[in-house]
């Protein structure tokens, strides 16, 4: 069975897309499924896709095959076609982030490559080493929530560097209960997707017991405005958009079991960002 995939980009409709194959194959109606890749692909959008097929290809053969030289060129040196039986190529261009399936225990792991392949990056715009390194906790803190909360067996991230769009785009994903089945669960609510998000984005919310909360995006959020890039959250029927202007919502047509989490940071940005002071991370996380 061949499954054409349409433009598949980082907004509100290609998340609707890949959530409607997710559906797709978990009706598990066929063997032998091909999944097809003729257009435009967002390669950080491997970290969703890669989630996709591969609970799929645990019930049923799943195959990829990419039509488009480009995508095809990108997806083999961020290393997600080798997965798929294509050659893994050498990223001469340096653009890519690499695709990869972490254990939530590879926490350790994650850190250093989240340091490694996005904030080391030159074209990353410019922050002082404190803030670095809080950036960088925020970001590690998406993948112990995932770790801790959503009972995943694993968690999928993946990256790329736009050149000329000047943007990197960075995802991570997990397959686990997502945020309004938890949050709903341990107190006894009835939130919708939007609704979940939005409480667990709150300083001080968590469905930890007796534990300071919040999902780590406290820093991160503010950094993204102020670079003018953008959070993308999706997690059950939920999307929610935040960027330098403004917070947009989408209640989904199909459900996400997990949660997906993608960050744009714009590389034009000639600001320098510097905190002097520490913060503590307890009150921020």
């Amino acid at each position: 069975m061949k499954i054409p995939l349409p433009s598949i980009e980082n907004n509100h409709k290609g998340y609707e897309e890949l959530i409607a194959l997710n559906k797709h194959l978990e009706a598990k109606l066929f063997d032998d499924i091909e999944i097809n890749i003729s257009y435009w692909f967002s390669a950080n959008l491997c970290a969703f896709l890669g989630c996709i097929l591969d609970k799929a290809a645990r019930c049923n053969g799943v195959k990829v095959s990419v039509q488009n030289g480009k995508i095809c060129n990108i997806l083999q040196r961020n290393g997600f076609l080798a997965h798929f039986g294509y050659e893994k190529k050498t990223d001469y261009y340096n653009t890519t982030i690499p695709y990869l399936k972490l254990k939530p225990k590879e926490d350790r792991f994650f850190n250093e490559y989240v340091t490694k392949e996005l904030l080391q990056k030159a074209e990353f715009p410019v922050v002082s080493d404190k803030l670095r390194r809080k950036i960088t906790e925020s970001i590690c803190e998406i993948f112990i929530n995932a770790q801790i909360h959503s009972e995943t067996d694993y968690i999928y991230v993946c990256g790329q560097f736009f050149p000329e769009k000047k943007i990197i785009n960075f995802t991570i994903v997990d397959r686990g209960l997502g945020f309004k089945k938890k949050i709903n669960d341990r107190f006894s609510a009835n939130l919708n997707g939007v609704q979940a998000i939005k409480w667990a984005l709150e300083n001080g919310h968590s469905t930890k017991q007796d534990a300071p909360g919040g999902i780590g995006l406290a820093i991160l959020k503010e950094f993204i405005k102020l670079n003018r890039g953008k959070v993308q959250i999706i997690s059950d029927n939920g999307f929610l958009q935040i960027d330098s202007q403004n917070e947009t919502t989408h209640i989904l047509n199909e459900s996400f079991a997990g949660a997906a989490i993608s960050m744009e940071f714009r590389t034009d940005d000639n600001n320098s960002y510097i905190i002097s002071n520490e913060i503590n991370c307890d009150e921020i996380f």
